[in-house]
């Protein structure tokens, strides 16, 4: 697959899970630290977090997009919202894992339609593809 990007970013990290992270613009720094589950002290953020905060706006944006194609719904109802639950863990083969659940709401839209549109943007979503096959990610409609 050839992929012409549209637009490009970097991010520098030092340290590590307890140390810094910036992106190369200056408009992002943030103080990264182990989380309390893992030993650390938890007084910063961590791969996980920026992953799952991540995955959900790019997600929300996907869902946008299925929602303006389908001529059946237009846009997506106000107050919706996309939940990424980022999970870490040891695999079998020894390495670590992460594990996904995207949530997703949209208050007064029929249940099948917003699961429709879930599933769809999950096809187009580039975290989704990204991922996909490496990273188990369970995509549910609230």
């Amino acid at each position: 697959m050839s992929i012409t990007p549209l637009y490009s970013t970097e991010a520098t990290a030092t340290g590590g899970r307890d140390g810094k992270v910036s992106a190369a613009d200056g408009a992002l720094v943030l103080d990264l630290a182990m989380p309390k589950e893992l030993g650390g002290s938890g007084a910063g953020h961590n791969p996980e977090q920026l992953f799952a905060a991540g995955y959900a706006s790019c997600f929300s944006s996907a869902l946008g997009l299925i929602a303006r194609q389908d001529k059946s719904v237009g846009k997506l109802p106000e107050g919706t919202e996309v939940t990424a639950t980022v999970g870490i863990g040891k695999t079998d083969a020894g390495g670590f894992g992460l594990t996904v659940a995207l949530k997703v709401s949209t208050p007064g839209l029929d249940r099948d339609v917003a699961e429709r549109l879930a599933h769809a943007a999950h096809q187009v979503c580039p975290y989704s593809n990204a991922v996909r096959g490496n990273v188990d990610v369970e995509v549910s409609v609230a």
